[in-house]
């Protein structure tokens, strides 16, 4: 299930987050945002309960909350609403993303070694410190992200987009990079070792940036290892 209500006040443009009944089980009626819901408090424990004693959770809004040392490990979320959250300090492995939103997310020190994310969006959002190695991230969406100290190694990026990204200290190495888009982006020691960057895009009109990543797989921004 994928629902988005908007916020009930009349002039705000946010989600309405979701609630949970008196049975534990996630509502879809219409509401307000975590800045317009009238007990924001009870309404933020409720929903970090319900991700802790739930493995399978299907459309669930939680827009604009901080998780903070959650563990999110072997938990499959489809079709769930992250934008503008902010995760600190999240250790998981083996998350499962199917059609999942976390446009200008806030990822700080986090994990999410041998995860599975397929037709998620992470439009916009700033990782520090994260790890998504050995992961699977098929057609996911990544443009706009900025990037620090963080690492992808040994993931499957198959047709996914980091469209005029900002990546700083960033590693790709022995990554799928098949049909993955790298157009317009800002790349500091970004390293592509070991991966097929020549089956990625760097640029739309094959120029010599692109023509220079695809020769060999062994590629450090600044030069050719």
């Amino acid at each position: 299930m994928f629902i988005q209500n908007k916020c009930m006040v009349p002039y705000c443009q946010n989600n309405a987050i979701s609630q949970i009944d008196e049975n534990g089980c996630l509502e879809y009626n219409k509401g307000y945002c975590i800045d317009h819901i009238s007990n924001p408090g009870k309404i933020k424990e409720e929903i970090y309960d319900y991700i802790i004693k739930n493995e399978k959770i299907e459309g669930l809004n939680a827009s604009g909350l901080i998780f903070s040392g959650i563990d999110f490990s072997n938990k499959r979320f489809y079709g769930c609403n992250f934008t503008n959250c902010s995760f600190l300090n999240i250790h998981s492995q083996k998350i499962v993303l199917r059609m999942c939103i976390f446009d200008f997310a806030i990822f700080n020190d986090c994990n999410f070694i041998h995860s599975n994310m397929l037709f998620t969006s992470f439009s916009g959002s700033t990782f520090t410190h994260t790890l998504f190695t050995s992961s699977d991230m098929i057609q996911n969406n990544f443009n706009g992200i900025k990037s620090y100290q963080s690492s992808f190694d040994d993931s499957d990026l198959l047709n996914s987009r980091f469209i005029s990204a900002t990546l700083v200290d960033t590693s790709f190495r022995n990554c799928n990079l098949k049909r993955t888009l790298f157009y317009n982006t800002d790349r500091t020691n970004v390293s592509f070792k070991m991966s097929n960057s020549r089956e990625a895009k760097f640029s739309r009109d094959g120029s010599e940036e692109q023509n220079d990543l695809a020769f060999g797989n062994s590629v450090v921004d600044g030069g050719i290892l």
